[in-house]
């Protein structure tokens, strides 16, 4: 469901060397007596501060070169991606090496004009150069390559992982496969003990990847990585920080009521052996390797004597639905809210199954190539409910990238990088209705409120469930680069950290060796998690501003945007302003909020939450670490 976003701002340093071409002087019958030389600058003279319009034209520049080789990096990557062969590793390698080094340098240079007094809008671009990579390197020969060469790796080892069990070798999606549909805990065991085992060679290399990308960041200013990842967000660092736990304080009551109810399922399931009535949830079981998802198991914790009248993933099975036709449906509800179609070059480049004859990444995600009109899409899509969603998440990135289009390059990106993730998920929300399904031909009739709760019920498995999940893996991150824990307490703080938010365990003592954080792409590849656990909450808050102006009287999880041309016309105002403005303007240019509100989930929960209060009547709700 989640993704990497290739980002935009992949930074090179532009040297303006101008020079001019003096043609000689025609010798001369006399000989001109020279001017007397200029007195020099005294010894202690400062240098000339810049100028406004310098630091205007330092930044006009750059954007040129930047886009240029931004377009090249981007190619070079999704070659890696779709063709993984040591000669794809090396070019991105290579390519990563060089903007890195180049980034940083620009990053430096930008620093000059920091006392210049600059246009609002030059500013805003300067201090985007400061935090246009997400792992700099330091400004020192061989820094970059040794950077990007570790990260390549780790991206290597997570793409290509597998693992044997009983006979037979498994990669991640066999594995999540099987866990996702086995009830033997001896299974799910293996499969997840399995794939933690493929994430265990990265410790020590992620720990240099550590040391290596904070002396980086530290060059541009910042004290560490994390607090370079925390400053992206038109505040300060620690007041994010701050702001995050705020939003999580809102809806972690709602989430104990979740956990407690599947956990007393789970233990009807499976006896206090497997699964006891108190404390923390064994994480093998679910249905997903992180438990960031809990969809899979709700044959386990569906209510009793209330049943959904269909399977999304039935009817599209029924319909003979395709990769392709999941696609093309995805495309059309955006175009019924006034969105121009995709290109053709999109239908032509992307990638939307898994390939028989080579490795890849199928970690779905969005690509913006030249920043014009060349997206994309990676997918290795399969015919079911879950990438049905994903289909419709992964085109709000790239109806995003297209709305912003026409702003400066460093311009071109989401107003923050929650805001481009909740656009899809957004979208999704819509995407699974069952108002939506009959407005598509899917489903031939709504199904009655008496199947809300258990049609909420599946939707809080999977975004309720991922709350804590999107929380908690930039938490443990930003205690490795600030030094607060050393290589040797990667795993036991990730599981502290775990406990603490998820309410979760693994299914057996870990050994010393492991690193688990790493079975988890976004810490393999260094894709900063909160921007997921943002898009959980601002996604709701956009359902709810896009139905009270599309005039929906109904409960909000009914509520379809789809064929909603007013909606879709302020939602592209917004879009279209892409970073130029801090969050809470283009926040407020469509729900006319300027703060991030996580009440919005609990008015679109507010049933299930109900439901849930009353079926723990009499349970010891929460675990040792209780929210």
């Amino acid at each position: 469901m989640k993704h990497l976003l290739v980002s935009t701002a992949c930074i090179a340093l532009l040297t303006g060397c101008a020079t001019t071409s003096v043609p000689k002087a025609p010798l001369a019958e006399a000989t001109p007596v020279p001017a007397a030389p200029a007195a020099p600058p005294p010894a202690d003279a400062a240098p000339a501060k810049p100028t406004p319009a310098e630091a205007k034209a330092f930044v006009d520049a750059a954007e040129a070169k930047l886009a240029e080789l931004g377009e090249y990096d981007a190619h070079v990557q999704w070659v890696g991606a779709t063709y993984i062969t040591y000669d794809t590793e090396w070019l991105q390698t290579r390519a990563d090496a060089a903007l890195n080094e180049e980034t940083v340098k620009l990053a430096m240079a930008a620093a000059k004009y920091n006392d210049v007094d600059v246009d609002p809008v030059t500013r805003r671009k300067l201090n985007l150069l400061r935090l246009s990579q997400t792992l700099p390197a330091a400004d020192r020969p061989g820094a970059a390559n040794e950077l990007a060469a570790i990260s390549t790796k780790l991206n290597s080892i997570y793409s290509t992982g597998k693992f044997n069990y009983a006979g037979k070798t498994y990669n991640l999606d066999d594995a999540s496969r099987t866990m996702a549909s086995s009830r033997d805990p001896k299974v799910t065991r293996a499969m997840w003990e399995g794939w933690m085992a493929v994430a265990a060679p990265m410790k020590s290399d992620y720990a240099k990847l550590a040391q290596l990308s904070n002396e980086g960041s530290r060059g541009l200013g910042f004290k560490d990585t994390g607090a370079l990842w925390r400053s992206g967000y038109d505040m300060d660092p620690e007041a994010f920080a701050a702001e995050t736990d705020r939003l999580w304080n809102q809806v972690a009551p709602f989430y104990k009521n979740l956990h407690c109810y599947t956990r007393r399922k789970l233990n009807e399931k499976y006896g206090d052996s497997v699964q006891p009535k108190f404390g923390p949830i064994r994480a093998d079981l679910l249905g997903n390797m992180w438990a960031q998802d809990w969809t899979n198991i709700y044959d386990v914790v569906a209510p009793k004597g209330i049943k959904s009248s269909y399977s999304l993933d039935k009817l599209l099975v029924q319909k003979k639905y395709d990769p392709i036709r999941m696609m093309k449906t995805g495309e059309s509800f955006y175009t019924s809210l006034g969105f121009e179609a995709l290109p053709q070059t999109f239908w032509e480049r992307s990638q939307f199954t898994r390939p028989r004859d080579r490795e890849v990444v199928c970690h779905a995600s969005a690509w913006d190539i030249d920043n014009i009109s060349d997206l994309r899409v990676k997918m290795c899509t399969e015919v079911n409910g879950e990438d049905f969603y994903t289909v419709h998440h992964e085109l709000g990135h790239n109806f995003y990238q297209r709305a912003y289009k026409d702003q400066p390059f460093l311009f071109k990106n989401g107003a923050n990088d929650g805001f481009h993730e909740a656009i899809g998920d957004f979208i999704g929300l819509s995407s699974v209705t069952p108002t939506y399904l009959n407005q598509i031909g899917l489903l031939s009739t709504v199904p009655s409120d008496s199947e809300d709760i258990p049609y909420l019920l599946k939707m809080a498995l999977q975004k309720i469930a991922f709350l804590p999940f999107g929380l908690e893996i930039d938490r443990w991150r930003w205690e490795v680069f600030n030094g607060h824990i050393t290589e040797a307490q990667y795993n036991s703080r990730w599981w502290e950290l775990v406990k603490k938010y998820q309410g979760l365990e693994a299914p057996g003592i870990r050994p010393s060796s492991a690193f688990d954080p790493g079975g988890k792409y976004h810490v393999a590849a260094s894709v900063p998690y909160t921007r997921y656990f943002l898009a959980d909450i601002l996604q709701f808050q956009f359902q709810r501003a896009a139905c009270q102006q599309a005039g929906w009287t109904g409960p909000l999880h009914r509520c379809s945007v789809y064929n909603q041309k007013a909606v879709g016309q302020k939602l592209n105002a917004m879009l279209e302003m892409g970073q130029s403005k801090p969050w809470p303007d283009a926040l407020q240019a469509f729900t006319g909020q300027r703060d991030m509100d996580a009440s919005a989930i609990l008015d679109y929960f507010a049933p299930l939450n109900a439901w849930l209060e009353e079926q723990n009547k009499g349970q010891t709700c929460g675990w040792d670490d209780s929210i």
